[in-house]
Formats: structure tokens, C-alpha cells, sequence
């Protein structure tokens, strides 16, 4: 089975209320599936480099009643690039980016800013290269240092579906 939104979610404990970010929301199923778990009070902050996307996320959230997806233009490659508020966030999740970040360290530094002391980030990406995957990913070992060493705390590693692996993080 490929990667499930719904269970890979779920490692998050999302809750009524909080706001999440998805950073490279691309399709956006992630965004959608958050959405419906914090509720009318939360919030999901969609975040991609292509506008032409996040329309499509914010047509697919209005399509299934869901007014608690802001979707914005923006890069999460830069420091500040996301657009938010420091320590805006209950949680953050990024899926299928990694393998094509070129500021890897940068990407998490910006986390680490828009994300709430004690908050968790959900790290999904593909674990090993297949004709379905890019040329070129970003293996687990690499995401861990890559967020140990910018001041995140492993909590949980995991499965993620057939072709991707799972890490959830404290900040």
C-alpha cells in the first residue's frame, strides 16, 4: 500500500483546536485530512512554492466544507519563507519533500521557528528508490541528524506505507 494520510496522522495526535502547517502541501491530503481533525477552531496553514496547487487545496477543502485551510505561497526552504508567526504551531507535518530540498538544514531551522516549544513534526518520505520514487531521496538516517542536530528530539519512528518511512519529532 502506498502512503496513508489518514494513519500516518494519526502518529500526530492531532486535536480540536491546534494548527498544523504542511509544509509542501502539493495535492494537499494531508491538509484536508488535518483539517477535519482540528476542527472549525483550528487551523491548517498550507505552504507551497506552486501556486496552481495550493488552488486546488483550497477548492478541495471548500469542496468537502472545510473553512479552516489557509493556503499560503510561500517557500519553507528559507528562513521566514513560510510566512508565519514564531511558535504559531501545534504541529507541522512534511511529506514527499525532503528529497527534493536544497537547504536541508534551513527547511528545518524554519520548522523549528514557526513550531510551538514542545510540538511535533511529522516527517514522511520515501525510503528507498523504486520506479514510482525520484531518482534521489532522502534517507531516514539523514532526516534524523538532519533534525537532531537543529534541536529536535526523536519520539517516534515508523512505517509509513510500502515505500516510505515515518519519524515524529519534539521541538
Amino acid at each position: 500500500m502506498f502512503s496513508d494520510p489518514a494513519s500516518n496522522l494519526a502518529k500526530l495526535v492531532l486535536s480540536e483546536g491546534m494548527k498544523v502547517g504542511d509544509l509542501g502541501a502539493g495535492s494537499g491530503f494531508y491538509s484536508i485530512e488535518a483539517a477535519k481533525r482540528v476542527g472549525s477552531s483550528g487551523r491548517v496553514y498550507a505552504i507551497d512554492v506552486q501556486k496552481d496547487l495550493l488552488e486546488r487545496v483550497r477548492k478541495a477543502g471548500l469542496e468537502q466544507g472545510l473553512h479552516n485551510i489557509e493556503v499560503i505561497w510561500g517557500n519553507a526552504e528559507k528562513i521566514g519563507g513560510t510566512k508565519l508567526k514564531e511558535a504559531l504551531l501545534d504541529r507541522v507535518v512534511l511529506s514527499n519533500v525532503l528529497f527534493q530540498v536544497a537547504k536541508p538544514d534551513d527547511l528545518a531551522l524554519e520548522i523549528k521557528r514557526i513550531l510551538k516549544p514542545g510540538g511535533k513534526v511529522l516527517v514522511v518520505d520515501w525510503s528507498g528508490v523504486t520506479p514510482l520514487s525520484p531518482k534521489k531521496i532522502f534517507p531516514e538516517a539523514q532526516t534524523r541528524t538532519l533534525f537532531e542536530k537543529n534541536g529536535f528530539k526523536l519520539d517516534q519512528s515508523f512505517g509509513a506505507g510500502e515505500h516510505h518511512y515515518g519519524l515524529v519529532f519534539i521541538r
